[in-house]
């Protein structure tokens, strides 16, 4: 099921790969071209082979992510993620996605972002068959497919995706789910049509839009989703 451009594109730039020596405003630059979400990835060195950051770093982004009226789109590559939920939230989570891979209780682990007043998603690694999210496919706000193994940023886009955001688009379909669709890692301006015109919603980007001149970043991405039928919100 291809997307209209009725459909808006977000754009989301992953804070993972700013500089952390000046993150206000680097961040700012991205929202300053037209980045809609502020993509927070969150690891803790054992879900994923890595340690990010927690929900501090989220306090000092917060002022200006609400004056600025723009989500913080949180992403929690953690295991035990209940157990941070509220933090999160009260950090400034706007949403905030667990991976399906972390819990054992998944349907309770959505209804309690939903009670913190969060948005929730669920993101898949690239193994995972979405199969695995047919139950709770009708709770979502959104889907996240991995479209790189997690852990690091600047990893090699999996090809293999685009057909994981179509199938995934078609079952959302099917059960009149209103779920947004987003992708995440390896996602750049040349793999943006494919990614839209297979379904998806929700671009992170982070060496894509934070290496070098940040605003024309922003402007090829914008580029690339026209070129595909949609258009950048």
């Amino acid at each position: 099921m291809e997307r209209t451009a009725s459909a808006p594109v977000i754009l989301a730039p992953s804070v993972l790969a700013a500089d952390f020596g000046r993150l206000a405003a680097h961040t700012t630059e991205a929202l300053d071209a037209g980045a809609e979400w502020l993509h927070i990835d969150v690891m803790d060195g054992h879900f994923v082979p890595n340690i990010s950051f927690g929900a501090p770093v989220m306090r000092g982004l917060r002022a200006m992510a609400e004056e600025r009226n723009v989500p913080l789109d949180v992403h929690l590559m953690i295991e035990e993620p209940d157990r941070y939920l509220k933090d999160f939230a009260e950090a400034g989570a706007a949403l905030i996605t667990v991976h399906e891979e972390a819990c054992p209780h998944l349907h309770r682990t959505v209804q309690a972002i939903h009670d913190l007043g969060c948005r929730a998603g669920v993101a898949v690694n690239p193994a995972t068959p979405l199969v695995t999210l047919e139950e709770i496919a009708p709770d979502l706000d959104l889907v996240l497919i991995m479209s790189v193994n997690p852990g690091f940023g600047g990893q090699a886009f999996i090809e293999s995706a685009v057909d994981k955001v179509r199938r995934c688009r078609q079952m959302l379909g099917g059960m009149g789910s209103r779920a947004l669709i987003e992708v995440d890692g390896g996602v750049t301006p040349d793999n943006t049509p494919a990614l839209l015109r297979a379904g998806a919603d929700v671009l992170v980007a982070g060496s894509a839009v934070f290496r070098g001149d940040v605003a024309a970043n922003v402007q090829a991405f914008r580029q690339s989703a026209a070129s595909a039928g949609r258009q950048v919100a």
